[in-house]
């Protein structure tokens, strides 16, 4: 039997803006992320990071945010909308997906990564993120967070 190749992770672009919304409805109809409208999507995408598979489709997606740190150098970061296709879960996307928004966030300059989860978090503890820091978080963010949704805010320091 042939092997499955993995998906290919990118940054999105705007024509990917509606899929990226179809796939995140599916969450946020849960509750499990924020309703966002496909047009925030369009003006996003270059936030985006997104699994596309052999055929084209989009399998995931996670997106990174920019805070400016205060103090210090580099700049803190939040991981969002971070979702992957049920039909896609358990096959190595989300890992694809965490991996590749780790490298990035490294690369330019992330010296903390924050995300808020409803579920367990266990990938991202996988990946060495740890509750708790989330006076750390930037404010806005953190300012952001509805507090009836439950989320557990969890966070990553990077080498820097």
């Amino acid at each position: 039997m042939p092997r499955r190749r993995g998906p290919v992770v990118r940054t999105a672009t705007r024509r990917d803006a509606e899929a990226l919304h179809r796939l995140s409805r599916t969450f946020a109809r849960t509750g499990a992320l924020r309703e966002r409208p496909a047009a925030l999507y369009a003006e996003m995408a270059g936030e985006f990071l997104v699994a596309e598979a052999p055929n084209g489709a989009l399998e995931g997606c996670v997106a990174l945010r920019h805070h400016p740190a205060e103090p210090g150098p580099g700049t803190l970061a939040v991981l969002y909308n971070f979702c992957v296709a049920p039909a896609s879960q358990g096959r190595g996307t989300g890992s694809a997906l965490l991996r590749a928004v780790l490298a990035r966030a490294e690369a330019e300059g992330v010296r903390a990564l924050f995300t808020a989860t409803t579920g367990g978090g266990e990938l991202f503890l996988r990946y060495g993120f740890a509750p708790g820091d989330d006076h750390r978080a930037p404010a806005a963010w953190r300012a952001a967070l509805d507090p009836g949704r439950g989320s557990v805010v969890l966070s990553r320091a990077l080498g820097h």
